[in-house]
């Protein structure tokens, strides 16, 4: 009997030690966190409700920058190449084009309106030329068909840069490489409720572990971008761990008393907390 005790304690041992190997996340130094902790940043720059002043748009980063907020934004390919700033996958809620973003060159992606605007997708390197170093970025990596083409584009353009910034995805695997080709920036990894992406198509155990934090053993994220909300027993635990605690999105001042960095919009929260 004893033994047999013995045998499954040391099993449930084994097992806590695998899950903890598994979400434990990296430690950002004081340096790295410095730009951004106790700070809100602009959800695809500072951008109007009605998209009157559309979202990842230049005018919206101007605006982020000049009201002395951080901003967060997303990147991706052009059929040719290019790293422009878009979030959708595809161009029909922004654009109102039936087509992918990587389908279209960038002259082809530059003759469509943000939301029936004067603006157009910007170029990454067009939004940096606006943002000028004034105010800190969360980058946002999209996942897609050449995902290590983009993060190597990323971080060219970012090594060109003078400014402060981090990067994220929701693709663990983009994070994992910034882990080992960039491991000076601090990197996060975007995750929600399991639920959730299942919901969105995905396979209730892909979905399980990324909404558990199960592949922070390749990325080892030094900070968790968790949408607002409940979060699983184990995102929590990584928090405990050491994981930076940033929420999204905010739509109220709320997500500030227990979160270290607050991604937000359509309200105008203090710049620092």
């Amino acid at each position: 009997m004893i033994k047999i005790l013995l045998t499954i304690l040391i099993i449930i041992l084994a097992l806590i030690l695998l899950i903890l190997f598994l979400i434990t996340p990296g430690h950002a130094s004081a340096a790295k966190k410095e730009a951004f902790i106790g700070r809100n940043f602009a959800h695809r720059g500072l951008y109007e409700k009605d998209q009157s002043i559309p979202e990842n748009s230049l005018t919206a980063f101007k605006r982020a920058v000049e009201a002395g907020y951080g901003m967060e934004l997303d990147v991706q390919l052009s059929r040719d190449g290019q790293v422009v700033v878009f979030h959708d996958d595809d161009l029909k809620r922004v654009c109102g084009v039936d087509k992918d973003v990587d389908a279209l060159t960038l002259d082809e992606l530059k003759a469509l309106s943000l939301c029936g605007t004067e603006e157009r997708i910007p170029l990454f390197t067009e939004v940096l030329k606006v943002v000028n170093g004034q105010t800190p970025m969360i980058v946002e990596l999209k996942n897609g068909r050449r995902n290590r083409e983009l993060c190597q584009k990323t971080l060219e353009i970012l090594n060109g840069y003078n400014g402060k910034y981090c990067v994220e995805s929701f693709n663990p695997f983009i994070t994992a490489w910034f882990r080992f080709h960039a491991p000076h920036l601090m990197r996060g990894f975007l995750c929600q409720l399991p639920e959730v992406y299942v919901k969105d198509g995905l396979s209730p155990v892909i979905g399980g572990m990324l909404g558990r934090g199960i592949f922070n053993f390749a990325a080892r994220p030094e900070f968790m971008a968790h949408k607002i909300g409940k979060k699983t027993f184990f995102v929590r635990i990584a928090e405990k761990l050491g994981a930076v605690r940033v929420a999204w999105t905010a739509h109220d001042s709320d997500a500030e008393n227990d979160h270290d960095i607050v991604i937000f919009e359509h309200y105008r929260p203090e710049i620092r907390y």
